[in-house]
Parts: structure tokens; C-alpha cells; sequence
């Protein structure tokens, strides 16, 4: 999987609702109802990104927030894999 262009990434961030760029990552903070929601929402990620053979960082803060956070390490950089997981997490939440 080859890195995107810095074109390509702003194009396809400016797809995607709330995702911003940060180094060689795409990320966003999303609010779920209550902890509960916030702990399945991960799991449902983690269901995804693993058809996908796709793995984000994940990290659950205050009671109800999950940061998702992700980049193609093999690559080096973010990837149109980035991209297509992103708008899978997106039809989650």
C-alpha cells in the first residue's frame, strides 16, 4: 500500500466530517451517549478493523469519548486504507 499525496489526503479529509491531519495520521474524537455506548463503539471498530486487516489506535477518555487515530504503519504514512476505515468507523457512530 503506497502513502497518499499531501492532495490526496486533504481531498479525502474534506469527505469525511470532523477528521483532521495530525503528522502522518488521520484522527477524530467522537462523544458517545455514556460510557457503555463509548465501550462498544470500540468493540465495533475493533470488529471492523480486523475484516480489514486494519489497525487504529484506539483510546477511551473521560467516561464517554474514544479518539481514533489512523495511519499505515507499513507504509509509513496514511494510506487509502486510512480512508476506507475511516468512513466504515463513520457508519458505526
Amino acid at each position: 500500500m503506497q502513502r497518499l499525496t499531501e492532495n490526496l489526503i486533504k481531498d479525502n479529509l474534506s469527505r469525511l466530517k470532523g477528521w483532521g491531519l495530525e503528522k502522518d495520521s488521520i484522527l477524530k474524537d467522537f462523544e458517545l451517549k455514556n460510557f457503555s455506548d463509548a465501550l462498544a463503539f470500540i468493540v465495533k471498530i475493533g470488529i471492523q478493523a480486523e475484516k480489514m486487516d486494519h489497525h487504529p489506535d484506539l483510546l477511551l477518555h473521560g467516561w464517554n469519548k474514544v479518539k481514533v487515530t489512523l495511519s499505515t504503519h507499513s507504509a509509513g504514512g496514511i494510506t487509502e486504507n486510512d480512508f476506507n476505515l475511516a468512513k466504515q468507523i463513520e457508519n458505526i457512530s
